[in-house]
């Protein structure tokens, strides 16, 4: 039986499953109940889940039929935590869960790695490699991945592949393009330290705040005059505090900021530049400025081209030419950059947007939903795409 009948065979299960964590959403890291299920169906597949010590989720081994000392093993991931987001679909599924939604789409996700796994156990006698699942907790804090490469997740792998649901797009269509397809999101924060004094005696002190307005404009050349017009990048200042009552001059002032990439050296670059501005801009303003930076995920580049033409080509062998509709960067990110900094990995989108099953709302937003339709295609892709890179030589 092949791949596609064999998607077409679990649909119902696959929709049902989505629908049962939909019903049960929980947040980052207390993915307990949700967790619980996904074991429960693995045992029912014959395949037995394992855990890491202090981590939620959980990660299994599917051994191929054809596999040996030499084979390839390649990690499927589904990320499982939801957002807290007030539920307003009116869907007859919808989450049990006051104030916790899944609202980005990992309830589907979940569903049709459990789809792609049945398939794939209905056909582990053909496979000439191994298949690593990992159901990953905590997406949504950006950095819930590192924790399981922390662990050693990627022990023994030589590619990964994730899929994510995307309503912005048709579908059942997917967007599998070469280069970025994700960007960085990290984080800073400025601690800018004057003097404060009176506000009619402006010239006693150092005015933190009048340093941090400064600071926000000297920030904006490092992307409109330092950096490659063809590369994409973002610096956001989301928060601005400082200062203590109308008259006082401020001592003491913040910045909260975060910063989008989607070059790997630029992002190196532009935090450096950062913290320099910072220091320089403090000092001519007769201040100081502490800079805490953090990396937190960094930007999806499919820049290993073969396993990306093996992904893209499993999908045009299911369901012809027209399933790829490449689409331009997403200036989003994803903790699945974690898992394929250093080994070959794929970050495929696949549409869920449905104007007719009022599947428009953008990810996050409390009326998000995603055209169930398109999960078999998920499910399918997933599976031949794994059979297509363990049994190439």
């Amino acid at each position: 039986m092949d791949i596609k009948t064999l998607a077409e065979k679990y649909e119902d299960y696959i929709i049902n499953q989505r629908r049962w964590v939909h019903q049960h959403a929980e947040l980052s890291w207390q993915e307990f109940e949700t967790t619980a299920h996904i074991k429960e169906e693995l045992r029912k597949m014959g395949i037995e889940p394992q855990t890491f010590d202090g981590l939620t989720g959980c990660w299994a081994m599917i051994s191929g039929g054809k596999a040996d000392e030499s084979s390839k093993t390649i990690l499927l991931r589904a990320d499982i935590d939801a957002l807290p987001t007030d539920e307003a679909t009116g869907l007859p599924f919808q989450s049990q869960t006051k104030g916790v939604m899944h609202a980005c789409g990992h309830d589907s996700h979940v569903a049709m790695l459990l789809g792609a796994t049945r398939i794939l156990m209905d056909i582990k006698d053909e496979l000439a490699g191994n298949v690593k699942l990992i159901f990953q907790g905590a997406e949504e804090t950006a950095i819930g991945a590192k924790s399981y490469v922390d662990k050693g997740i990627l022990d023994g792998v030589d590619a990964t592949l994730a899929l994510h649901i995307a309503s912005w797009k048709k579908s059942g269509y997917f967007s599998i393009p070469d280069g970025p397809q994700t960007a960085s999101s990290d984080q800073f924060t400025v601690t800018i330290h004057g003097d404060a004094c009176h506000g009619g005696q402006p010239q006693l002190g150092h005015d933190a705040i009048t340093t941090a307005a400064a600071m926000v404009m000297n920030f904006q050349p490092l992307i409109s005059r330092e950096n490659d017009p063809r590369n994409a990048s973002i610096i956001t200042i989301g928060k601005m505090e400082g200062g203590y009552q109308y008259n006082i001059v401020a001592g003491k002032a913040m910045l909260y900021g975060n910063v989008r990439d989607f070059s790997k050296t630029h992002r190196k670059e532009v935090a450096k530049r950062i913290q320099e501005v910072a220091k320089y801009t403090a000092k001519a303003y007769r201040c100081t400025a502490d800079v805490d930076y953090e990396f937190k995920t960094g930007p999806i580049v499919h820049d290993n081209l073969e396993f990306n033409n093996i992904v893209r080509n499993a999908a045009i062998k299911l369901f012809g030419e027209d399933v790829i509709q490449n689409d331009p960067p997403v200036s989003g990110s994803d903790d699945f950059a974690y898992f394929c900094e250093n080994i070959p990995g794929v970050f495929a989108f696949l549409g869920g947007g449905n104007k007719e099953k009022n599947c428009i709302y953008p990810h996050h937003h409390e009326r998000f939903n995603v055209d169930e339709a398109a999960f078999m295609k998920g499910s399918a892709v997933i599976a031949q795409a794994s059979y297509d890179f363990l049994n190439v030589k």
